[in-house]
């Protein structure tokens, strides 16, 4: 049987430092939303308007194969398409192959923390590439375990309960994972220096230790079967699972946590003959209102419009999920986005999370 470290080994590659079967293809020349399973409320997908098609893939590696530049992939994408994806993979396709949204309005109804997302965290002044939907952070969710709830002002430091090894789902990241030492040694990725701080590979190491698996994605059902009694996951993934199971509690540290980003981007036509289609701005603009909004954030979705706009809608929900689902301003100060590495900052990074894994 493969032990925990090889797996997490397998999960160090550079590759994944960088982030984190289908539906049936549209007919030739219709306009595509092209999506990862799981990654849009049903309750929105289902009223996208005509001409719109949605296709569905199962993972976003395969929504990035479909916009390569191959010979086959251009008669399956011949038409215009929307793409839908989270931020660390959005920031792998090419920036050649996307053209701008032309989403002014809409965008200037969200608040300022989606402006750099936005360019995909390009340089300011630099043109809106996407349009992003949905944000979060990450929680710390526990399954029957009121005595570390009853802890839970250690904040991320609880990952390293003697309790918990073996025990914990940490997400699939390497870089995710480093954030959250990061977080345990009171640093931050924001400040260059503290990458060379000597106890970080440690601290990597004693957190990667406590794991059970690498895996938020699937890695839920381990929680949910008791074979877990902590998960790291996207707080999108959290919400919906609180809201029905009692034996779940989730915490969001006051030191904050990485943010994850849900965005629309929009692809330019391979066949400069065919004429682009309206984009669907009166969808997007219904996943930014109610009625639909309530369905959005029930699921966990939560739109980055500004604070007081969201706030009247959250009322209605549970006092305990209002943080998690909009954390308050002090805690969203603490947490940051992940924009794509340089080279010299994948090194760097590749770096310390074999240091970690080595020891």
């Amino acid at each position: 049987m493969t032990s925990r470290r090889q797996v997490l080994q397998l999960m160090g590659s550079v590759v994944a430092l960088g982030t984190a079967g289908g539906c049936a293809p549209a007919r030739s020349g219709q306009p595509q939303l092209l999506n990862v399973t799981g990654d849009l409320p049903k309750a929105w997908l289902q009223e996208l308007p005509s001409p719109w098609q949605p296709r569905s893939l199962d993972r976003p590696e395969q929504v990035l194969s479909l916009v390569d530049s191959s010979a086959l992939q251009e008669e399956a994408l011949a038409g215009a398409a929307l793409l839908a994806l989270v931020d660390g993979w959005a920031q792998q396709l090419d920036r050649a192959r996307l053209q701008p949204l032309e989403a002014s309005a809409l965008l200037e109804q969200l608040a300022p923390i989606a402006q750099a997302p936005s360019r995909l965290f390009a340089a300011e002044g630099n043109v809106p590439l996407a349009f992003p939907w949905a944000f979060g952070t990450w929680l710390l969710v526990l399954r029957s375990r009121p005595d570390l709830w009853r802890q839970r002002q250690r904040g991320w430091s609880l990952l390293l309960d003697p309790s918990l090894r073996g025990k914990v789902v940490l997400p699939s990241s390497p870089r995710v994972v480093i954030e959250l030492a990061l977080r345990q040694l009171g640093l931050s990725s924001a400040d260059p220096q503290s990458l060379t701080n000597p106890a970080l590979p440690n601290q990597v190491s004693q957190l990667v230790d406590q794991a059970l698996a690498l895996d938020e994605r699937d890695g839920l059902n381990l929680l949910l079967a008791g074979e877990a009694d902590a998960a790291v996951v996207p707080s999108h993934r959290a919400i919906p699972l609180l809201k029905k199971d009692p034996r779940l509690s989730a915490l969001l540290p006051e030191s904050g946590s990485p943010l994850w980003w849900q965005l629309l981007l929009r692809l330019a036509p391979r066949d400069s003959a065919l004429v682009d289609p309206p984009l669907p701005l009166e969808w997007i603009r219904d996943g930014l209102s109610l009625p639909l909004l309530d369905r959005l954030l029930a699921a966990g979705w939560v739109p980055p419009l500004p604070r007081q706009q969201l706030e009247p809608v959250l009322r209605r929900w549970p006092e305990r999920l209002r943080p998690l689902l909009l954390p308050s301003d002090a805690v969203l100060q603490r947490c940051n986005s992940l924009p794509m590495f340089s080279p010299v900052e994948r090194s760097r990074w590749q770096t310390l999370w074999d240091q970690a894994l080595s020891r």
